[in-house]
């Protein structure tokens, strides 16, 4: 916390900096100290201030969170929901997450598909000092050519959707190492063993020097939506959005 300015308070609490002035002088009679310095240029707490604004703190950080939960109950939103992120969390019947942000197509007849996030382009991740690399574009059909990793105890349609097995003209992609964990998938890309397609938002988040993407100008984008399972929906999970595809709510 800064030096206080009696101005910006007194905006904030839409009343009058003289008034703002009053309530202070109020509280330092009360008190028997005074709780600021002032002089012709500043205005600064003093250490008894400092300790009354540390002692308050926690209180007032408590106040807050409560006055929040009683609008979120007004608006009859209570609870709290676990939301899983991609990559790695593919397992949204463990009951460890109540809602999974994952790729499209999910048709598991037990879990409910919400509304869609967003889209995302994808690239390939090579290393930078692999033979791909100083390619400005990449093709699906390279993929045929190199190795690619595998996810463990994922539905075969749903990893497809991710990477297929097979390009458009016929060859056939290989799944090698299985990687449950992306610091995983990109060390086995850094040293050169696979080259691995990713949504076009890991390039950001994942970014690291021995790692180059190529933008694929033949890959279709993926569809990330919310997915839960549907009988462990709550008036929570349903709050989230409205329950159809087609709406984005949110870009990476």
């Amino acid at each position: 916390m800064g030096s206080p300015h009696f101005g910006r308070a007194a905006e904030r609490l839409h009343v009058s900096v003289a008034r703002v002035s009053q309530a202070i002088k109020k509280q330092e009679r009360a008190i028997g100290a005074e709780l600021f310095a002032r002089n012709s240029h500043s205005v600064r707490l003093t250490r008894l201030g400092e300790q009354l604004r540390d002692d308050l703190r926690h209180l007032h950080q408590g106040l807050t969170q409560s006055l929040e939960r009683a609008r979120q109950a007004a608006r009859g939103v209570t609870g709290t929901l676990c939301l899983g992120m991609i990559p790695g969390n593919v397992h949204a019947r463990e009951g460890t997450v109540d809602v999974l942000v994952t790729w499209l197509p999910v048709e598991e007849p037990d879990l409910t598909v919400g509304p869609v996030l967003f889209t995302d382009p994808r690239v390939l991740a090579v290393a930078t000092d692999h033979e791909l690399a100083t390619r400005p574009i990449a093709s699906i059909e390279m993929l045929a050519d190199f190795l690619h990793t595998d996810a463990p105890l994922a539905p075969g349609y749903w990893a497809d959707g991710f990477i297929p097995p097979h390009t458009p003209r016929g060859h056939r992609i290989v799944r090698g190492p299985r990687v449950t964990h992306m610091e995983e998938l990109l060390a086995l890309v850094s040293v050169g063993e696979v080259v691995n397609s990713l949504p076009a938002h890991s390039a950001r988040y994942w970014n690291r020097p021995d790692i180059a993407w190529l933008p694929f100008h033949d890959f279709e984008a993926l569809t990330y939506a919310l997915v839960w399972c549907t009988e462990a929906e709550t008036d929570a999970v349903r709050a989230l959005g409205p329950l159809h595809l087609g709406r984005p709510l949110w870009n990476p």
